[in-house]
């Protein structure tokens, strides 16, 4: 992989670095200024022409500015001859925005592709993305890789707890694929919550679809953003006779005041993966347990440069 140079931008340095470690590369010389104003420079650090060039970023808070530095990224590398330019995109913010829900709204995730191909990007890899679709909304190469097998691998080493008690929840019938995956890894049961959204960010629990009664509860999301939609179903479930519960996600946005309903929320664990860099809450909620992806992200990387099977890549990444 002589070839390739794997850059970090502001939002995923801690992971970038993560992935050159798996992948035995040095990490890619670059520089991101903001000015006063808020414009953006990106200024590459060492020669990319002809090389296959990587850039890890994901889009969350500040999601236009880490956005904007990932276009003019890609731009500074089409302008300076690289011969490929790769996404690495951990986190893909606008993705709750895959249709239109209402008369004369956006589809700002589809806006989002087209920004990405415009600048110049030739492949897409995400992270489990909040709506599947997503991926044809690109005429590029664009893969969605799950963190299922992370999770499903620490629920069956977890010390003390016996996977044929865990019941897998759905927190909404949108991600009952995802909670059945899951559950066949696991090879256990689906229950799944029906929940009504009156607003975003605000999700009430109606009821539930299974029984958890005398099971360990374990709720599988793509994310949690202020996680009132969670802690609603974590006090049905317990009241539907739990005897635990965790809570799971690959995204642990955590907005406002996620952090402190999910410290009282009575959790036996939150377990989230780094497509986000959890270093600053991990202060606030040091019992938060974060799942690193780099060793998925490296295979994808590896499979890429070496034109192998993707699908075999990831299923040998913790081997």
């Amino acid at each position: 992989m002589n070839n390739t140079i794997v850059f970090a931008l502001s939002s995923s340095v801690g992971l970038a670095k993560e992935i050159c470690k798996e992948l035995n590369l040095p990490l890619g010389k670059c520089e991101v200024k903001h000015f006063a104003d808020g414009e953006i420079l990106v200024e590459l650090g060492e020669s990319v022409r002809g090389k296959h060039v990587y850039f890890v970023q994901s889009t969350n808070k500040p999601v236009n500015e880490n956005l904007m530095e990932l276009l003019i990224g890609i731009d500074a590398c089409k302008r300076a001859s690289a011969a490929t330019v790769n996404c690495i995109i951990p986190y893909y913010g606008y993705a709750r925005q895959d249709r239109k829900a209402k008369p004369r709204q956006p589809i700002t995730s589809k806006l989002v592709a087209n920004l990405l191909e415009s600048a110049g990007a030739n492949r897409v890899v995400t992270m489990d993305l909040h709506a599947t679709q997503i991926q044809g909304y690109f005429d590029i190469p664009t893969d969605d890789i799950t963190s299922l097998g992370l999770i499903a691998d620490y629920f069956k080493h977890k010390e003390g707890l016996d996977v044929k008690d865990i019941v897998v929840v759905s927190p909404d019938h949108g991600g009952t694929v995802r909670a059945r995956n899951l559950a066949e890894s696991l090879n256990t049961l689906v229950a799944i919550i029906d929940k009504r959204r009156p607003k975003p960010n605000v999700a009430v629990a109606m009821n539930l679809l299974g029984d958890v009664n005398g099971k360990v509860a374990v709720i599988i999301d793509d994310m949690v953003d202020t996680a009132g939609t969670l802690v609603s179903g974590i006090d049905m479930l317990k009241a539907k006779g739990a005897t635990a519960v965790y809570a799971c996600c690959t995204h642990g946005i955590l907005s406002g005041p996620a952090i402190e309903r999910l410290k009282n929320a009575g959790l036996a664990g939150f377990i989230c993966t780094n497509t986000i860099d959890q270093t600053e809450k991990q202060k606030e909620y040091p019992e938060m347990v974060v799942l690193s992806v780099a060793p998925l992200i490296a295979a994808v990387i590896s499979a890429v440069e070496h034109n192998s099977s993707m699908s075999d890549a990831l299923s040998h990444a913790f081997e």
